[in-house]
C-alpha cells in the first residue's frame, strides 16, 4: 500500500532504553533520528489503497547476544527425582520446557537480548513465500514454553536480510516490541496503546481483498522506528529509503508490503499477553534463515 503519511503530530512517550539496529550483521545505535514527512508504508498492500495516517516509523532493534535462554530442543534438560520414582528414566526431562527455542540457529539466538522473556517467532515457509506461522514462546524460569502455531501472512515477495523501501519483502531479524495501537479500543494490553482514527485504512490488497479493519489492532515492530512512540510516528532513524511501518496487524487474507498479519482473535490474544516487563521481542524470517 503506497501512500504518504498524513497524521497530526502526537506527543512521544520515550522508551527507557535505546534499541540497537541489526543490519547486515552490524549493530547500529538508533540514536540518529531523521524525521520524514512522506514514505512508503510497510503495512497493507497494493496500489489504489487509501489510508489515513498509515504506519510510519519503525527502528530495527537487534539485541545483544543471547544466553542459554534461547533456541532449540530439550537436550539440556536433566532427569529429576520423579524419573526414578515413576520408573521412567528421563521422564521429567521429556516434560520440562526446552532450554532453547526450536528452529533457531546459533546466529539467530545470539541476536536475542538476554533480558527477553517473551519471544514471538515468525517462521516463513520459504525465502520467497508470503505465508508463515507465528508462535509465542515464554520463559518459565527453567525453559521456553511455546503456545499454539498461528497462521500468518508476510510480505508479497517473502523475506530479506537487507530491507529497502518498496522491495515487498519482510525484514529478517530480531526486533523489540514496545508500542501498540489501533482503530479499536485498547483490548487490555500492557504495552503503550495509541487509539487513533489515523489507523483507518481502505482500498484493496494484492489479491483484491479489502484492507478495511487491517489496522484495528497493531503492534509496531521496532525496525527503523523510534521505540517509545506511537506506531504512527514517522521517525526513521536509518532514513526513509530503508523502509519502515513494519507492524504486526490484523490479517486481510492476503500478502502484505512488509508486515506480518494475524487473525483479529490472535492479535487480541497477543496484545493481552505481551508484557513490557518481560522485554518482548520478535524473531522473524524464513525457516532456513532462522536456523542459521
Amino acid at each position: 500500500m503506497a501512500s504518504s503519511i498524513d497524521c497530526p503530530p502526537r506527543p512521544r512517550h520515550r522508551a527507557p532504553y535505546r534499541a540497537l539496529v541489526r543490519v547486515r550483521g552490524r549493530a547500529v545505535p538508533a540514536a540518529v533520528a531523521l524525521a520524514v514527512l512522506t514514505a512508503l508504508s510497510g503495512c497493507g498492500a497494493d496500489t489504489g489503497t487509501t489510508a489515513r495516517g498509515t504506519p510510519a516509523a519503525t527502528a530495527p532493534a537487534g539485541g545483544a547476544p543471547g544466553t542459554a535462554h534461547t533456541a532449540s530442543g530439550a537436550a539440556d534438560a536433566t532427569p529429576g527425582p520423579a524419573d526414578t520414582a515413576q520408573g521412567w528414566p528421563g521422564a521429567a526431562a521429556r516434560t520440562r520446557p526446552p532450554a532453547r527455542i526450536p528452529g533457531l540457529g546459533p546466529r539467530t539466538r545470539a541476536w536475542i537480548p538476554a533480558t527477553a522473556r517473551q519471544v514471538v517467532v515468525v517462521t516463513g515457509r520459504g525465502k520467497d513465500a508470503n505465508r508463515s506461522e507465528v508462535v509465542l514462546y515464554q520463559h518459565t524460569g527453567s525453559g521456553w514454553e511455546g503456545g499454539p502455531a498461528w497462521p500468518a501472512h508476510n510480505a508479497l515477495k517473502g523475506w530479506t536480510d537487507d530491507h529497502w523501501a518498496g522491495d515487498l519483502r519482510s525484514p529478517i531479524g530480531v526486533f523489540t516490541l514496545t508500542d501498540a495501537g489501533g482503530l479499536l479500543p485498547d483490548p487490555g494490553t500492557e504495552l503503550p496503546y495509541d487509539r487513533s482514527e489515523g489507523f483507518a485504512v481502505g482500498g484493496t490488497g494484492f489479491e483484491g481483498e479489502p484492507l478495511e479493519g487491517s489496522f484495528d489492532y497493531v503492534i509496531a515492530i521496532d525496525y527503523n522506528r523510534e521505540p517509545g512512540t506511537s506506531p504512527l510516528d514517522p521517525t526513521r532513524p536509518l532514513g526513509a529509503d530503508r523502509g519502515g511501518g513494519i507492524w504486526l496487524h490484523v490479517d486481510h487474507q492476503g500478502p502484505t508490503q512488509g508486515c506480518v498479519s494475524l487473525s483479529e482473535r490472535h492479535m487480541e490474544e497477543l496484545l493481552r499477553t505481551l508484557d513490557p516487563d518481560r522485554h518482548p521481542v520478535i524473531v522473524m524470517g524464513d525457516a532456513d534463515s532462522l536456523s542459521q
